[in-house]
């Protein structure tokens, strides 16, 4: 008997999702053929992975045109390929996958990686906004098997359409590569890192203003996104360029290793739309498997999980100096430092894809 073939599809170029990759090897793991589905960019990297990859050289990869050019590309791509189940992530990529699920009477899974129509990029933009909207308000109440990252948002389109959307939080595996990597500390400086995407009302602002109130102190920050050039800038007209290092887009096979060297995990995102109130984001998981202090700003999931677990501290006022007095303060207490580490390992052995994975599993056999 051949095993039912999943193509799951998403707007990025593959290399750095980890949600995505997990999910694809679990559903290996469950006997299912996987074709993943992106797209390629100027400076994506070769990928190699268990399972199909497939990516689309488009015409325009951002505005309008983007996503008018990458749904119909992916609604022919999946309407002529055999396939028994669909796998959609986030709203730009669901019309598609809804179309061609109607069309052929396949089982569709949409997986809200975020409350999408909150993100920052729409907040203050109402048009645009209304646009996505739209689609949701079309389209969600009639799906069946939703997931999604955390139980806030959940409850929100509960409310909103009346779905029992399933929880399904981005945890990292337990047992992860410790590779060679480049050294970050280059004395005996502390280390601050922030992993992700350097979008706006992400704090990576504030957290380079506060470097200048901090001594003998590094800030990396890895990943890639709209701002770059703009942090960049900030970077050097603060005469930083000693105190922080942006290192770009780490492979996911290389990202604990980072991680590991650490001695604090940053995730200071704005109270800016809902998306990001109910955020949980997976660098919090990276962080607590890391077995390093954490702190975060006062959201309501994010502090919640912090204070649940007690693995480090929640920033209630954003302003640098108190933001420095606060990073200080935690890494001089050596009591608290090794009480949040303990409290981390214990976390992890519950927040790990080992335990997460059951609620793929019970959707695919509902």
């Amino acid at each position: 008997m051949s095993r039912q073939k999943i193509i799951v599809s998403v707007t990025n170029d593959l290399t750095i999702d980890q949600r995505v990759a997990k999910i694809c090897n679990t559903l290996i793991e469950n006997n299912y053929s996987v074709m993943l589905v992106g797209r390629t960019l100027s400076d994506s990297k070769p990928i190699q992975r268990p399972y199909q990859t497939k990516r689309f050289k488009l015409c325009f990869n951002k505005g309008p045109l983007f996503y008018l050019n990458y749904n119909i590309r992916l609604f022919f791509f999946l309407l002529f390929n055999k396939v028994d189940i669909l796998w959609s992530n986030d709203l730009d990529t669901l019309l598609p996958n809804y179309w061609v699920s109607k069309i052929k009477g396949t089982k569709l899974i949409f997986d809200s990686h975020e409350y999408f129509t909150e993100v920052p990029e729409l907040v203050d933009r109402p048009q645009k906004k209304a646009l996505w909207k739209r689609l949701e308000r079309k389209i969600l109440p009639q799906l069946k098997n939703v997931l999604t990252v955390s139980q806030s948002i959940a409850n929100m389109y509960h409310k909103e359409y009346g779905i029992d959307a399933k929880v399904l939080r981005n945890v990292p595996v337990s047992d992860k590569p410790n590779v060679d990597v480049e050294t970050l500390r280059k004395g005996d400086e502390k280390i601050l890192i922030y992993q992700g995407a350097i979008n706006v009302n992400r704090g990576i602002e504030l957290m380079v203003e506060t470097m200048q109130h901090l001594e003998n102190t590094l800030l990396y920050v890895l990943g890639k996104g709209d701002i770059d050039e703009k942090i960049a800038q900030l970077i050097l007209d603060k005469k930083l360029q000693e105190k922080v290092k942006m290192l770009g887009v780490i492979p996911l096979e290389k990202l604990h290793s980072y991680t590991l060297q650490a001695d604090l995990g940053l995730s200071l995102e704005e109270d800016k739309g809902l998306n990001y109130r109910f955020a949980l984001p997976n660098k919090l998981f990276d962080y607590i498997h890391a077995e390093i202090p954490v702190l975060v700003s006062d959201l309501p999931e994010m502090a919640g999980l912090v204070r649940q677990y007690g693995v480090g501290e929640v920033l209630t006022n954003y302003n640098s100096k108190h933001l420095a007095a606060l990073i200080k303060g935690m890494l001089t207490d050596e009591v608290k430092m090794e009480e949040w580490k303990q409290n981390a390992k214990k976390a992890a052995q519950e927040l790990n894809w080992e335990k997460e994975k059951k609620v793929i599993t019970d959707l695919l056999n509902a």
